[in-house]
């Protein structure tokens, strides 16, 4: 059997350029039919509806492809817009309807390419360019992805940061979806809604050593709620270092290193004394401070009180917002070790505060453990994510609460990517 010649034709109820110059294809005679040049489709297809005079797609509209006759099927279809994100789709079994699954952008271009095959087994194919109208609002959501760009320990948490809030489920699966994080290696990892304005991501164990960490958003353009649009959000690259892990024993008074699972110190302390126990679990380095002025009642001690202090610091690890540090502590010497006599902090003699603060980086893991203190909250006085159990924070977030794991990372290779 022969193809006639397929005229190229403006598909009905869209003018969507058809990019594929229509050709004809010999399928009969001793070719096979998908050894044959594909076809031009275009005849054989609708799309979705343009909206006005200006020709343009309704971003707030799935996109909808239609196989007009029963001895015509869709068999795959590819769409992206002009920055490379990828539209999901479902198709119908009898490959007679896709529809996307994944909102569009407003204000983009796309290009959509479709393969088809007709009773015979004949190849089709069409490809057709649109562009999305604008957004009705010129209310744009922000996103700002942390920490900056760098170097950190495999203890890190991306952050992202909302310019709004946004509380209705379905409005955080959108935003969900479109903040991306992948690294190389590959682990699994999920986000946690913190509140209606901020997220975190971590992976279910720490990241590997020497890993390279991307995130971006591609909210850009994407319709989150009644006039309120994605906006811009610039991406950020991290890297890890070794694993470098501080493990505290509260009632040793004992602080063991750990450098890629091997111990490299093991350091005498001295933390909270009772009444100022210091808070149990596992905290993340924020910063370094070479020097720090610790004030009694910038934590809520009456100056001239028996408990007040005020002091120079040196070599100053900060752990919690709230003023917990490993620091240098010459005045508690003779107790490091020993005992407990300290206002929440861990101090270890001046030497080994440098040290500690020489090797380690914002990112890295400082645990503590056998204390009398309260437990370290997950989110409120620095990063407490590592204190979250899994199933909790799959839990946190729209997309993965209440879902069983996905497929491991070797399975998820092989199946077709949906929207990036």
């Amino acid at each position: 059997m022969n193809h006639a010649p397929r005229i190229r034709t403006v598909v009905s109820r869209t003018t969507l350029v058809v990019a594929l110059g229509a050709a004809a294809a010999a399928c009969g005679g001793s070719g096979h039919p998908l050894s044959a040049r594909p076809y031009d489709a275009a005849g054989q297809l609708s799309f979705t509806d343009v909206v006005g005079d200006s020709r343009k797609v309704d971003p707030d509209k799935p996109l909808e492809i239609t196989s007009k006759g029963d001895d015509e099927r869709i068999t795959d279809v590819t769409a992206f817009d002009a920055s490379g994100r990828y539209v999901a789709g479902e198709l119908a079994a009898d490959g007679s309807r896709w529809h996307s699954t994944s909102p569009l952008a407003a204000g983009a271009h796309y290009t959509v390419h479709v393969s088809t095959e007709d009773e015979d087994g004949a190849p089709g194919r069409q490809i057709v360019d649109f562009e999305t109208t604008a957004p009705t609002t010129n209310k744009p959501l922000g996103v700002t992805l942390g920490p900056a760009s760098g170097e950190y320990g495999v203890g890190q948490p991306i952050t992202a940061e909302l310019s709004a809030p946004v509380k209705d489920k379905a409005a955080r699966a959108i935003v969900e979806g479109a903040l991306k994080v992948d690294s190389v290696p590959a682990v699994e990892g999920a986000w946690h809604w913190v509140d209606d304005k901020t997220l975190h991501y971590r992976p279910k164990e720490y990241w590997p050593i020497h890993a390279t960490i991307q995130a971006h958003s591609n909210l850009k353009g994407i319709k989150v709620a009644d006039r309120l649009w994605g906006g811009d959000a610039k991406p950020l690259t991290l890297t890890t270092g070794d694993r470098f892990v501080a493990v505290t024993d509260a009632a040793a008074h004992s602080m063991t290193i750990y450098k890629n699972d091997q111990v490299i110190n093991q350091i005498p302390v001295t933390t909270g004394k009772p009444g100022y126990e210091t808070r149990n679990g596992v905290k993340v380095v924020l910063s370094k401070e070479p020097y720090v002025r610790m004030r009694g009642t910038t934590v809520g001690i009456a100056e001239g009180s028996a408990d007040s202090y005020d002091l120079p610091v040196y070599w100053a690890t900060r752990v919690t917002w709230s003023g917990e540090y490993v620091h240098a502590a010459p005045w508690s010497v003779g107790e490091q070790g020993s005992a407990n006599v300290s206002h929440g902090c861990t101090g270890m003699s001046t030497s080994n505060a440098e040290w500690f603060f020489k090797n380690v980086r914002p990112g890295d893991i400082v645990k503590v453990q056998n204390s009398n203190g309260d437990a370290m909250t997950p989110f409120n006085n620095g990063f407490g994510d590592w204190n979250v159990a899994w199933e909790d924070w799959r839990n946190g977030s729209a997309l993965t609460a209440g879902t069983p794991e996905g497929p491991k990372l070797t399975d998820r290779a092989r199946l077709r990517p949906e929207s990036v």
